[in-house]
């Protein structure tokens, strides 16, 4: 063979190899996603800092950077301006000797700044403890069989608060004395310590507590909780030989709730509760406290059991003066947001409302008088950052920019443009400093896990805290979804996203699996990297699989008038603006209209069970965790949008999927954990009752002990690799 011809008989090996790799799907190119794979090998938070605060003062942050599952993990102080690194201390470090042979290793996680910022307070093994820097000195502040719970420390330093069995107590760092603040709690009746209700329903985004330090140090606020009133329900642990049973007050839809009263008290021994009794109001809920500045006043909101009626009260603790300053109804619900801020001047409050359809903050005087409205139009304030009193910017988020992102903006409290800060197209979750010079912000976008980087005031960028480079999901070739809008008859316009593989062929065949929530207050469409669920949804992809989500009426980013037309009718819109989900895939040329499945969880999980309770479009449905009969779920979600059962029987009704199991079409997979303290097992077992009368055929799985999330790693596996199985089953494989 000449040179030629060996030089042309190799080019053709190379051309036939390169046709037949271009030949080869693109996705198997790519390493190929498996559960195990997501659950085991990738974790695309394992660079990220934990616990990152800014510190009380100074701009300085601190944060945990976790090594070998925490064992070796390390409280870093970082300077914003020098971007100067300190280890404060190390978990290894942090021990404290029991005995000559045995020591406590004290965790890190639950770490707060005393105001010196000298020293750290930890809670652990029940007990409290403080860490001195400069002596590198441990000390374990309370010794007791029970266990402290709600820790703080008062603003000047002096004291560390907690709950004890239900009441409040308050320990002097330097001395040592404890000071019992109240001598009533027990079982039923809780000082300082919210109820289960409180925590799930009307909690605030990590600030709402059952009681506040005044800014002086001289008194606490606290709620009281009287659960006596309250329905128990039973959890019962299966896995001992004689089950073990607990009782959790929990209030179902229509039964009593617990009455709550706000109380003050001063820091001195055996003190006296001033209780602020606003006698009309104690069947409503006390859903935010505030202090004003001085330590004088204090604020708090009234809401009325049909959520639909708002006060918002001033009280002069010195008088006991009470004053009604601001007043808002609706004849849907009220959303409780944390949008107030007390300036230091005492006498103006930024307030958070939707009064016109859409969240948006406002200026008041502390007499009720409005000052001006700081921002408008048809889109969200989504978060209140941080307020920079000293150059009067006001630092928030929200949805100016685009439905589906979340980008910082300020405003000047005298008025004046709305200035975007942050700069990246995504989902932006920043923390502003103390000073107002900086914010660090945790960042992600549909293809990009979360990065956190530090910005000036205005924006820019200073560095990279953890620039979380995704190399580890880079060799799986992940797809970017496909954002998109289509509109129904009646002009409402709907967000979605699809998911494709990565070798689509637009004339093929491919079954779709719908992802759901549906619910209030909650958007599923987002520029944003949705975890472990996204990558199962990836993995579906690169088996031939289209994923499909959108957000109908009720969910959360467009208003309060979008949501609100789900009210008292649960279940019925969300269901109805899917099937145009479902209308709008059938007019693709590429997806099989026979082979359309839908999953969920929590409220997606009830909207799957109605899915396929309440039409024939979809050939298989995967529940867990859901709501059947909305008389099982708790009194404050479920009134703020059913209203009361006996207000609403017919609603309530013909919302529960549990009157329609003989309607059940296509094949289902029903999941649950015994342990479910948030939507009871009682939802499956008496769905599961309804389809065994019906003759109806199904799948249960019930994972042990598992509470909402079913959330250890061995659980989440064996929950994926089931659902795996029966949307490949039960869809089939692309034609």
């Amino acid at each position: 063979m000449t040179t030629l011809t060996r030089g042309l008989y190799t080019t053709g090996i190379v051309l036939t190899i390169l046709s037949i790799m271009a030949s080869i799907p693109l996705q198997l190119q790519g390493e190929e996603l498996t559960v195990k794979t997501i659950y085991r090998e990738i974790d695309t938070d394992d660079a990220l800092p934990e616990d990152m605060t800014w510190l009380p003062e100074s701009d300085r942050y601190s944060y945990i950077r976790s090594v070998d599952e925490g064992k070796r993990s390390r409280l870093i102080l970082e300077n914003a301006e020098s971007g100067r690194t300190t280890t404060i201390v190390s978990a290894e470090n942090l021990r404290y000797p029991v005995n000559s042979e045995d020591t406590l290793q004290i965790s890190l996680e639950s770490y707060q700044w005393f105001p010196d910022e000298q020293s750290l307070l930890f809670t652990d093994y029940g007990d409290v403890w403080r860490y001195q820097m400069n002596e590198e000195v441990l000390t374990r502040l309370t010794d007791t069989e029970s266990k402290e719970e709600e820790v703080q420390i008062s603003p000047d330093g002096r004291f560390v608060s907690y709950v004890r069995e239900y009441d409040l107590y308050a320990l002097e760092v330097k001395s040592g004395e404890e000071i019992r603040l109240t001598t009533t709690g027990n079982d039923s009746l809780f000082n300082g310590k919210l109820d289960w209700v409180y925590q799930e329903e009307l909690v605030g985004r990590g600030i709402f507590k059952g009681y506040w330090w005044s800014p002086d140090s001289r008194h606490i606020a606290y709620l009281q909780f009287d659960e006596s009133p309250v329905p128990e329900y039973p959890l019962v642990d299966w896995m001992s030989v004689h089950p073990e049973l607990e009782l959790m007050h929990y209030p179902k839809a229509g039964d009593d709730n617990p009455m709550v009263r706000l109380g003050t008290l001063p820091i001195q021994s055996q003190p006296q509760t001033t209780w602020i009794d606003t006698v009309e109001e104690r069947e409503g809920y006390l859903p935010r406290v505030y202090w004003l500045p001085g330590g004088r006043r204090i604020a708090h909101m009234w809401l009325d059991r049909f959520q639909q009626h708002l006060k918002f009260y001033i009280t002069d603790i010195q008088s006991g003066e009470t004053e009604l300053v601001l007043e808002e109804k609706d004849s849907t619900w009220i959303n409780i947001e944390d949008q107030v801020h007390f300036f230091r001047s005492g006498d103006q409050f930024l307030w958070g409302s939707e009064r016109n359809g859409y969240r948006h903050l406002y200026l008041y005087n502390t007499d009720g008088t409005s000052v001006r409205q700081l921002t408008d139009g048809q889109w969200v304030v989504d978060d209140l950052v941080g307020i920079d009193e000293e150059r009067e910017y006001v630092y928030f988020t929200g949805t100016r920019t685009a439905v589906l992102e979340r980008q910082l903006y300020r405003v000047r409290t005298d008025g004046g443009d709305i200035i975007r800060v942050s700069r990246r197209t995504g989902t932006h979750d920043p923390a502003l400093s103390e000073s107002g010079k900086y914010y660090y912000d945790e960042y992600s976008d549909e293809i990009t896990p979360e990065k956190i980087s530090l910005h000036a005031a205005d924006g820019e960028l200073v560095r990279y805290i953890e620039e979380n480079e995704r190399t580890s999901l880079d060799k799986y070739n992940l797809q970017i979804p496909e954002f998109f809008t289509f509109s129904d008859d009646s002009g409402h316009r709907f967000h979605a996203s699809l998911l494709k593989p990565a070798n689509f062929d637009s004339t093929r065949k491919y079954p779709v699996l719908i992802y759901v929530y549906g619910g209030p207050h909650v958007q599923v469409v987002r520029r944003e990297f949705g975890g472990k669920r996204h990558l199962w949804h990836q993995m579906l992809a690169q088996r031939g699989y289209l994923v499909f989500s959108m957000d109908g009426r009720g969910s959360y980013g467009r208003g309060h008038h979008w949501e609100e037309e789900i009210y008292r009718q649960m279940g019925k819109l969300e269901l109805r603006d899917q099937l145009k989900g479902v209308e709008y895939l059938k007019s693709l040329p590429y997806v099989d209209s026979g082979r359309i499945g839908i999953w969920g969880w929590s409220y997606g999980g009830y909207m799957t069970l109605y899915a396929l309770t309440h039409s024939k479009e979809f050939v298989m449905g995967i529940s867990v965790a859901p709501v059947t009969d909305w008389d099982f779920y708790d009194t404050i979600y479920t009134e703020r949008y059913m209203s009361l059962p006996d207000l609403n029987p017919a609603g309530y009704r013909k919302s529960a999927p549990v009157n329609f199991a003989g309607d059940l079409s296509g094949e289902l997979l029903l999941v649950h954990g015994t342990g479910d303290d948030n939507v009871h097992m009682q939802n499956t077992i008496q769905m599961t009752d309804a389809l065994i009368d019906a003759g109806k055929d199904f799948d249960l799985m019930l994972y042990p002990q598992q509470q909402h999330g079913i959330s250890p790693t061995n659980d989440r596996i064996h929950l994926y690799e089931k659902m795996t199985e029966f949307v490949e089953h039960h869809l089939g494989n692309v034609e």
